[in-house]
């Protein structure tokens, strides 16, 4: 009788690109538990034959348990939000729960991790698209989002360098496609976009690629990847017009035409930030969205196509496949 397939341990499944990875490795044939909080929203697992243990990034012994027989381990849950009203919470998921988990996943001898980071940890190049080695400190990055994300890949070094952590790192650039439950933020300016309720747009850029491509560039890293290395997750460089213009004609409707100055929407985000301190609801643009609209967010994944054999497919289907899930689940009424 042939052994029973390898055991993944997937953190993160009940949100967008967990969800993705979880589905990838079900293709393939391979068994998936995930790791799930008791009171967690779990749509993203509907119909999908995964184990789930129940614990969190901040309680090590149920990180043990979770990784406990498992071969792989694809750490992708993060706190992924463009604006909070104290960021501490975010650094204990995203810096101190990365570090909980792969350390439990050392002491378990896992055979290989993949983290998943972000691009936003990445310098830019202006007029360019930035790689793996393109520079960055601290001192680059725009929010507690890009803070945290930028201390944990530092504790992932960390622990390569001195104790031998079997990790691969991938940096996703701006995945949309199906499963956007919350949404992210630029699921939310695709729903926005999509319902008509974005008149104009600023000069800016986003690396976009479809969900489902980066859940196949986590499983190609974990096959092929060097450890310690990073690799982007990308799709094609589009400014944000070329963006609304593809959701538009998802929609059929006319994309906006007016273009709007950096300084006009600084004075809207003082306010949207004041009003959401005291609703506790998101602002609808911020302060660090400002900020980071500034510069055009492009980036190249060379590395991973000729490392991995990635192959992304055309941003423009991923934004059709993104409009037409956000569609089907009620989002655009």
């Amino acid at each position: 009788m042939p052994p029973p397939p390898d055991l993944s341990l997937v953190t993160g499944a009940t949100g967008f690109v967990g969800s993705a990875v979880a589905r990838a490795l079900l293709a393939r044939g391979h068994r998936v538990r995930v790791l799930a909080r008791p009171n967690s929203d779990r749509r993203n697992l509907a119909g999908l034959a995964v184990e789930i243990a129940e614990g969190a990034m901040e309680d090590p012994r149920s990180l043990a348990r979770a990784v406990a027989g498992c071969r792989y381990v694809y750490h992708v849950a993060a706190d992924y939000r463009i604006w909070v009203p104290d960021p501490a919470p975010m650094f204990r998921a995203n810096v101190e729960g990365t570090r909980n988990l792969l350390t439990v996943a050392l002491e378990a001898g896992i055979e290989r991790v993949v983290y998943t980071s972000s691009v936003a940890t990445l310098g830019l190049v202006a007029g360019g698209s930035a790689d793996e080695e393109t520079p960055s400190s601290m001192d680059d990055m725009i929010g507690p989002y890009k803070r945290s994300k930028f201390a944990a890949e530092e504790v992932v070094r960390e622990l390569v360098r001195e104790r031998g952590l079997p990790v691969v790192i991938v940096n996703p650039s701006t995945p949309v496609g199906p499963g956007d439950i919350k949404p992210t933020p630029t699921g939310r300016l695709i729903v926005e976009a999509a319902r008509g309720q974005m008149p104009a747009f600023v000069d800016t850029g986003l690396n976009i690629v479809h969900v489902d491509d980066v859940a196949e560039g986590h499983l190609a890293a974990a096959e092929k990847g060097r450890i310690g290395e990073r690799y982007i997750l990308g799709g094609e460089n589009m400014a944000l017009a070329e963006i609304l213009a593809g959701v538009a004609q998802a929609v059929g409707r006319r994309p906006p035409r007016l273009r709007v100055p950096h300084s006009v929407l600084f004075p809207v985000a003082v306010g949207a930030e004041l009003a959401a301190r005291v609703t506790g609801r998101a602002p609808f643009v911020t302060l660090d969205g400002v900020r980071m609209s500034r510069k055009k967010m492009y980036f190249t994944s060379e590395r991973a196509s000729r490392e991995l054999g990635y192959t992304p497919r055309p941003a423009r289907e991923a934004i059709a496949d993104a409009v037409a899930w956000f569609e089907a689940n009620g989002y655009l009424k």
